[in-house]
């Protein structure tokens, strides 16, 4: 767009000739006097326009887009008015102004849906998933109410599967309150030189009932010596667990889990390795949410909280890391992170 200074002399010059071909229509009129009058006009309405424009126009344009870069800024306090020096035009620069704002606010617009969105969904999951133990415990405690002189032998089936849901619905606020004290920072990760071969070993000793129930084999695969990474003690372990126990429940029967340990420059790459059915191409991005679960039916009767590697998922990014999966169906799944070398 045009400065005013330029502005006002195509306005002006615009004006002259119109005045001067009006003035030839006048039969008194001689050259001189259009001449003149040509003349005159240019100029005083070139300063004219000028005036009006830079003053009544351009200054005050130019005041409110400062104004607005100040209130960007969060400044908000009151600047004396400022002379319009040589600058670009400032109804070219307010409507680049404005678009940015409007497509900023737009964006945060469309965040807040998402964040909206997400939050009812993650309600209606909390619901749904604190209504099943909830219901299980009330009626078989219900039914020995209603049944006082019930066998013992049913008395004490029934209390067993009462303190079963229950003890799901622990595992499920825990996990729950572990997710949220991670997002909010209540949870510190509290890095420090740890060997990785020792604590995968006593892993694999925590789990060894659940791999022989399934037959599963357990193996590590690892370069010599001590594996020395900075990390949690505590959450990685529970990261590896997670993994190991997943691998463990969701693979084949009579199948094998690896813990692969390649060693790069700065870090280590942990990969938990399974050959079991694997996860449908559908699932993968979507597995480290809340309560996804991929074969819903399955996950329940395995008694999964759904939480398990959305956890996973928070601790790794906390040691500043990313967690990855790669899946092919009927040939295994592969969960994959970091960790910097000590």
């Amino acid at each position: 767009m045009l400065q005013p200074r330029y502005l006002s002399v195509v306005l002006a010059l615009v004006i002259a000739i119109v005045t001067t071909a009006f003035l030839s229509f006048i039969p008194s009129s001689d050259l001189v006097t259009m001449t003149i009058g040509f003349i005159s006009c240019f100029i005083f309405g070139s300063v004219l326009i000028y005036f009006a424009l830079d003053y009544l126009v351009f200054q005050e344009v130019n005041s409110l887009y400062d104004r607005i870069k100040q209130i960007k800024k969060k400044d908000f306090s009151v600047t004396p008015r400022k002379q319009l020096v040589e600058k670009e035009n400032p109804i070219e620069l307010l409507r680049k102004e404005l678009n940015t704002y409007v497509a900023t606010k737009e964006g945060e617009v469309q965040d807040l849906k998402k964040a909206a969105k997400y939050r009812q969904e993650f309600l209606a999951d909390v619901s749904h998933e604190l209504k099943t133990p909830i219901f299980a415990a009330q009626g078989f405690v219900h039914t020995l109410l209603d049944n006082p002189d019930e066998d013992l032998e049913i008395r004490t089936k029934f209390l067993e599967k009462a303190a079963k849901s229950l003890d799901g619905l622990d595992s499920l606020v825990q996990d729950l309150l572990t997710v949220s004290q991670i997002e909010t920072g209540a949870i510190k990760i509290e890095k420090k030189k740890i060997n990785l071969r020792p604590l995968i070993e006593e892993i694999f000793e925590q789990v060894e009932a659940k791999a022989k129930k399934r037959e599963v084999s357990l193996k590590l695969i690892a370069p010599k010596g001590e594996i020395q990474v900075k990390a949690d003690t505590q959450r990685i372990s529970q990261v590896i667990l997670n993994l190991v126990v997943n691998a463990i429940k969701y693979g084949k029967e009579k199948g094998l889990v690896q813990i692969i340990i390649n060693e790069k420059k700065k870090a280590y790459t942990i990969s938990v390795v399974d050959n079991g059915p694997g996860i449908p191409e559908e699932h993968l991005h979507r597995i480290f949410e809340r309560f996804y679960r991929v074969d819903k039916s399955r996950a329940k009767n395995s008694g999964g909280t759904g939480l398990g590697l959305s956890i996973v998922k928070h601790i790794v990014q906390a040691h500043n890391s990313k967690i990855s999966v790669q899946s092919e169906e009927n040939k295994g799944t592969r969960f994959e992170f970091k960790l910097e070398k000590a």
